[in-house]
């Protein structure tokens, strides 16, 4: 079935969808990997996730990501 719509997001809206996609795809594995470990009790590991150099990381790409966002919703305004 042939319809007249089309995609024409900006090669920016999608760099930021795939961007989220990939970043909660990490958060996930990040979620599964303390849940493992708190079951079988490996501490170091535990340790690594609950760092505070670890989620300030995770904080500045999810910023950059919503930065991407409103990049690109401006741009997409504009035109």
């Amino acid at each position: 079935m042939k319809t007249n719509l089309s995609n024409n997001n900006n090669l920016l809206f999608n760099l930021a969808c795939k961007g989220l996609k990939y970043f909660l795809l990490t958060l996930l594995g990040f979620t599964i990997a303390y849940i493992m470990s708190t079951i079988f009790g490996v501490v170091p590991i535990i340790k690594i996730l609950l760092s505070g150099s670890l989620w300030q990381w995770l904080l500045r790409i999810a910023v950059f990501i919503f930065c991407l966002f409103a990049i690109a919703i401006i741009f997409e305004s504009s035109r």
